[in-house]
């Protein structure tokens, strides 16, 4: 697959803080990728310089085959191909459903002449075509949360950016989000995620790129990822006679038996077992330190 997306050595510094220091990112055509980083990584800057919001210092982007620099008035027709859709809710609470997607098209330069085809495309897809007239400050968060993906890529974009788009909303209406993504990916679309949901990057995403201190430290599908970091034994943990047993195990198939079997010698009962598997959190956790940062 062709990158749609290229970022090479790119670095950025505010005042004596150093945000980007030659972190590198490419997105394939088709591909959803997730972009993870503890705060202060640098990931926001580099989304922002994506979409036009910060100049880089140094490095070289590419979108869609063609060179962007850190402004968008340069770079307006390739980036009328990027679709950027913000952590913050960007939508008018006064207005309708309906309103928000019409004015949004408006901004978007979409024709009149297919602007309601869209409109109606988007409350279809969002699955709020039956709240179109209510207005938007009535909304769950969940419902301003679709709503808000919709406005943002109404004009069909090549790459899309998606910064945080599940936060603070419910698991119904997060599945539902994850369930309009993959609509977008099938119909060709290229999907660059950053996320605090580990579990949900490992799901969704084919391929993740973790940045730190402003580099990029890590790059691949999750299970390739696991092999060059914590390796792929499974933890198991066993109840017996009341206390807790833990093991690591590389092949559950052929050694849990025996792990069993040993520990039934002693004469104790066995109780609950659980078998727990690598995860993106523990790669992460390994590759950045358990350290919070604010």
């Amino acid at each position: 697959m062709s990158d749609v997306l290229a970022i090479h050595g790119a670095r950025k510094v505010f005042g004596s803080t150093t945000a980007l220091d030659g972190a590198e990112l490419s997105l394939k055509r088709g591909e959803w990728l997730g972009l993870l980083g503890p705060n202060g990584a640098g990931k926001t800057t580099l989304v922002k310089s994506i979409a036009g919001r910060v100049r880089l210092d140094a490095g070289t982007m590419t979108l869609l085959g063609e060179p962007i620099s850190g402004t968008a008035r340069g770079d307006s027709d390739v980036r009328e191909r990027l679709g950027v859709v913000p952590q913050d809710l960007a939508l008018y609470p006064a207005l309708t459903a309906r309103e928000n997607l019409e004015a949004f098209a408006a901004l978007h330069g979409i024709d009149r002449s297919t602007r309601r085809d869209r409109v109606n495309w988007a409350l279809d897809w969002t699955g709020l075509a039956d709240r179109a007239r209510e207005p938007v400050k009535r909304f769950s968060g969940g419902m301003k949360r679709r709503l808000n993906i919709a406005c943002s890529i109404l004009h069909e974009p090549e790459v899309i950016l998606l910064d945080e788009p599940t936060v603070g909303v419910d698991p119904q209406s997060r599945q539902r989000i994850w369930e309009m993504l993959r609509l977008l990916q099938e119909g060709g679309a290229s999907l660059l995620l950053t996320t605090h949901q580990l579990d949900e990057a490992q799901q969704v995403c084919e391929r993740i790129v973790i940045i730190d201190h402003g580099r990029s430290i890590a790059d691949g599908p999750f299970q390739e990822l696991v092999e060059q970091t914590i390796g792929t034994s499974r933890r198991i943990q066993v109840e017996v006679d009341g206390e807790t047993v833990f093991e690591q195990i590389d092949d559950v198939a052929a050694e849990l038996p025996a792990l069993l079997d040993r520990l039934r010698a002693d004469g104790k009962p066995i109780g609950d077992i659980h078998v727990e598997s690598p995860t993106l959190q523990a790669v992460f956790i390994h590759l950045t330190g358990r350290e919070l940062r604010e």
